[in-house]
């Protein structure tokens, strides 16, 4: 597997996460418009605790979570992440090697590469359920689109240096 396969991958990957951060942190940072006493009304009645000893009211929700494009999205980030793993287990079988350090001791089974993919695909869902609870529906699907990218980017890169 040549050096600048492994380090491309991480690369995209860091660059996704930190723009998805970045605009995470953008869409916490709003500005109170003109104030209505109605509303002022509204919101305290709205945080007021409840019965159950939640301060804050859930986030209401646009769609359902398991709603069809999720699961499209859900379903082609597994796929993607299915090829990434062929294309870097054939890299690795051919005598490439790993360069990333955090998937370094992944690399050495075909058990262990394989659950650290299954575990990223796990954590891209994770964190779009966290999105989607948070009433951050457009964050929500941008995190598996941006793993669908990196994931294509490196499976097209990986078959291109063989």
């Amino acid at each position: 597997m040549p050096k600048n396969r492994v380090s491309m991958h991480f690369c995209v990957k860091a660059v996704a996460a930190q723009f998805l951060l970045l605009s995470c942190g953008l869409a916490f940072a709003q500005e109170p418009t003109a104030v209505s006493p109605n509303l002022i009304a509204f919101n305290r009645a709205a945080i007021a605790p409840q019965s159950s000893g939640s301060f804050l009211p859930e986030a209401p929700s646009e769609h359902g979570f398991w709603d069809r494009e999720n699961r499209l999205l859900f379903a082609t980030v597994a796929a993607f992440s299915a090829a990434d793993f062929s294309v870097t287990h054939m890299n690795l079988a051919n005598g490439g090697r790993e360069l990333n350090p955090i998937v370094r001791p992944f690399a050495g089974n075909t058990g262990t590469l394989a659950a650290n993919f299954v575990g990223q695909t796990a954590g891209v869902v994770a964190i779009s359920y966290f999105l989607h609870r948070t009433g951050h529906h457009r964050l929500e699907r941008m995190a598996p689109a941006f793993n669908v990218a990196a994931s294509a980017f490196a499976v097209s890169y990986g078959l291109s240096h063989r």
